[in-house]
């Protein structure tokens, strides 16, 4: 870790601006390749590309207490892809909430740091994802409680196609366009690509802005870059701005973002990063480091 990154992490409770969560997302997006390697297993695509959407979240957005798990008026973020777990893992760690040296044990027997979250053995976890569409459902059980409970805690629920191709999803996307529960926001890491193939190749989505906004949502209607750190921070200020709940915003990703020959690719979903792949793409993802560092 370089002085600049540690500089940056040594005080985070304060709100990082654009330029500095850049670097943190290029650093984050390095280590979670290096576990990746280590472990020889998990899934670098996702995680990749929504490396930008959960550093802006967590060091700049979210009202959480990592010395306080469990309180009660914080944020709840639900992972909804849930195979992404290193990247929230990263997040938590570096945020506080367990030990960064914990890591390298991610998918390791015994490890608290299982394939997918467990809300039951990671402080911060809100919710156990996996089960890929459920995590819409779940959100909107959350947005409901503070709403009985007149509570003002935001929810936000980060999906990627996979579980938008779940019709528990749609169901869900319903009933909160029913209820309209406040504080409630649905964040697509849209990299377009999945395990077997891209999204057109699957199950196509598009038009899905427009499909939101025909199910009730208030849909945010500029397409935001979810790898650009001011994008993300643009996009929070429209979550902010008067307007219907609940709100989602669509961000275009790049699947296995920040290392050139895994962008785009659906064989870079869940593959192993093998020696040779990770002496190659740490390269670039330090240059990326080197280069978000000199611009600040």
């Amino acid at each position: 870790m370089n002085t600049t990154v540690k500089e940056l992490l040594s005080q985070p409770d304060r709100k990082f601006n654009a330029k500095e969560l850049a670097l943190l997302a290029a650093y984050f997006r390095s280590v979670m390749f290096d576990v990746l390697h280590q472990r020889g297993t998990g899934h670098w695509g996702g995680a990749a590309s929504s490396a930008e959407l959960t550093t802006c979240l967590y060091f700049n957005r979210l009202n959480i207490k990592a010395d306080d798990p469990k309180w009660e008026d914080r944020d709840r973020l639900i992972l909804s892809k849930g195979h992404a777990s290193v990247n929230l893992y990263t997040m938590l760690s570096h945020r506080g909430y367990f030990p960064v040296e914990d890591l390298p044990s991610f998918r390791t027997l015994g490890s608290h740091l299982q394939g997918h979250p467990c809300m039951k053995e990671v402080p911060g976890v809100d919710m156990s994802t996996g089960a890929l569409g459920h995590g819409i459902s779940i959100g909107l059980g959350m947005a409901l409680a503070a709403k009985q409970s007149k509570k003002n805690f935001w929810t936000y629920v980060i999906t990627g196609e996979g579980c938008l191709n779940e019709g528990q999803s749609w169901e869900a996307l319903m009933s909160a366009a029913k209820f309209k529960p406040e504080n409630f926001v649905l964040m697509i890491d849209y990299n377009k690509v999945q395990l077997d193939g891209t999204e057109d190749q699957i199950m196509p989505l598009g038009p899905l802005a427009e499909k939101l906004k025909a199910f009730g949502w208030n849909v945010c209607p500029k397409a935001y870059d979810g790898n650009n750190t001011e994008d993300v921070l643009d996009s929070f200020a429209w979550m902010d701005s008067e307007g219907a709940w609940p709100k989602a915003v669509v961000y275009d990703t790049i699947k296995g973002k920040g290392v050139s020959f895994t962008e785009g690719k659906n064989t870079w979903h869940g593959a192993v990063i093998d020696d040779d792949s990770f002496a190659k793409g740490i390269v670039e993802l330090n240059a990326d480091i080197e280069k978000k560092e000199a611009a600040l």
